[in-house]
């Protein structure tokens, strides 16, 4: 059985925010939208603000200037006047930079607390069967304490956990920090796997130009918390010549 697929339009358009923490300013007159069902990547190397625009997203940092909207099924809202819990409820899920498990949980009691909103729950068999069939060494090791599995285990089940919750939108920070070049491969695939099973929105932060753009549809790139180029494709950020001198080393 295939989960219910979204039913309208989801997509998250960020217009002009500023975002910091203190007196230091991260972000910089940000804007960037990510259309329903798209695959967009914001690339750029580590201290340009691309984590601390997903907090701004869910809620965990509050933008002093600018707006967040989040279409959710043809509705809009705004997220920089939303809990957390609220951002979470529309089905916005995140799969944070270094994972953040329950160390001390197992695979599957992570899994079962990722399905945490209410609209998640009637689904939590099949997604927890999906889950297992795509990730077969989650399955193995179900019972297995989250704290005790390797990097690649554990960004499985940040991925399947998230999924858990039944999103429209995707939100996946850094997935590539810590794993070696092959794992970054079948985890960057995966989370391809996971966007078109789920007819899932995806903006995806990550510094490995390479990997990302082999999914994104397109792209923003990131200095010093200001989007320095948008490419309107891959090819189009691939033949940049700037982001093939700094970023891809060509």
């Amino acid at each position: 059985m295939t989960p219910d697929p979204a039913h309208g339009a989801n997509s998250i358009a960020v217009e002009g925010i500023d975002a910091g923490y203190g007196l230091v300013r991260v972000l910089d007159d940000v804007s960037l939208n990510v259309g329903s069902g798209e695959t967009v990547a914001l690339l750029g190397t580590n201290g340009n603000g691309k984590s601390t625009l997903m907090k701004c997203i869910m809620g965990w940092v509050r933008p002093t200037k600018g707006r967040i909207v989040a279409e959710i099924d043809g509705v809009r809202h705004d997220l920089t006047k939303m809990a957390t819990t609220d951002i979470v409820d529309l089905g916005i899920a995140l799969v944070p930079e270094g994972r953040r498990l329950f160390p001390r949980q197992t695979v599957e009691e992570n899994l079962l607390l990722g399905a945490s909103r209410p609209k998640a729950r009637p689904h939590i068999k099949t997604n927890l069967d999906f889950c297992f069939e795509t990730f077969p060494r989650l399955a193995e090791r179900r019972g297995q304490l989250a704290g005790s599995m390797s990097g690649g285990e554990q960004q499985m089940l940040a991925l399947a956990r998230a999924l858990m919750l039944n999103p429209r939108i995707l939100l996946v920070d850094e997935p590539s920090v810590g794993l070696s070049p092959l794992l970054v491969g079948r985890t960057i695939d995966a989370i391809k796997t996971l966007k078109e099973h789920y007819k899932l929105t995806v903006l995806m932060a990550e510094q490995n130009f390479t990997q990302a753009l082999r999914i994104a549809d397109r792209g923003y790139v990131i200095v010093h918390g200001k989007i320095e180029f948008e490419g309107a494709s891959a090819d189009e950020l691939n033949n940049n010549d700037l982001i093939r001198q700094f970023y891809l080393g060509m």
